[in-house]
């Protein structure tokens, strides 16, 4: 039986229905769920640092950013994980000369040896006291959310390798690394940047930029530990990195604004 074939009244109808309702969602997806970033500073920042970053997200961009491409700082770089690859710290050594330690719970060390002739890499479980020992949890699929936080892990729906890693503080590790003081942190431990901070002396290192991963459970402890200390987030990048927190002491001069075309483009988009 041949169905009768519907008329072009009819399927015009149903064509505006389709418009009508597209129209509705994207409308609906606009006032509840805004854009990942503000196209207008990303666009700044790719065009003055970019196209390309070695960083996972515009962490590297942000600290050329405050720094001015400035050469020969040093850093310390927590939870740094691949040598290169979503590496925060690699673009500074390889273009900027700069120096310093990294650490991880996870053994990169091969990398760094043959790539990174000014880190030195240490493979140790950083928290809030030296000589214990914790279990860690490592995951294949999602290596980046590898944590010692079981039930962070269990998120992932993928069964991880436990690892026993020795502890360390920040203090302890730049003491013996004979480091008296550090330009950049960048901190990103899945969930354990509290109790690492709990062990760095950041009065006495004095670092001019922290750039740490502010997960919504640590996220308060983090900004009350930086208050305590005298350290203020960095108001120009809350829209372009939601991911990460800036730090730097109160009363450094700030970096420069973003440009006023470029602020008032993304707040034409609801910025």
């Amino acid at each position: 039986m041949r169905l009768p074939r519907p008329s072009t009244a009819t399927l015009l109808s149903l064509a505006l229905i389709g418009v009508l309702l597209w129209l509705c969602l994207a409308l609906a997806l606009r006032v509840w769920v805004p854009p990942p970033a503000p196209a207008a500073e990303f666009a700044w920042l790719a065009k003055t640092y970019g196209p390309a970053h070695h960083s996972e997200f515009l962490e590297e961009w942000i600290v050329r950013d405050v720094f001015h491409d400035r050469r020969g700082g040093v850093f310390l770089d927590v939870g740094a994980a691949d040598f290169k690859e979503k590496n925060n710290t690699y673009f500074l050594e390889a273009n900027l000369g700069w120096s310093g330690i990294a650490v991880d719970a996870m053994d990169y060390a091969a990398g760094y040896r043959a790539a990174r002739p000014h880190t030195r890499f240490y493979r140790f479980f950083v928290s809030d006291r030296s000589d214990d020992v914790v279990e860690f949890y490592e995951l294949k699929r999602n290596n980046a959310a590898s944590s010692g936080d079981k039930a962070f892990v269990d998120r992932f729906g993928e069964t991880p390798t436990v690892r026993r890693v020795e502890t360390i503080t920040l203090d302890r590790l730049l003491d013996s690394a004979g480091v008296p003081h550090v330009d950049f942190v960048s901190l990103d431990i899945e969930l354990g940047e509290p109790k690492a901070l709990a062990g760095f002396d950041i009065r006495r290192f004095q670092p001019s930029l922290v750039c740490v991963e502010a997960h919504a459970e640590v996220r308060q402890s983090l900004l009350d530990y930086f208050a305590r200390n005298g350290y203020v987030a960095l108001g120009k990048y809350l829209r372009v990195d939601t991911r990460n927190l800036y730090f730097a002491p109160l009363g450094q001069p700030g970096p420069v604004p973003f440009p006023p075309d470029v602020v008032a483009a993304d707040t034409r988009e609801g910025y």
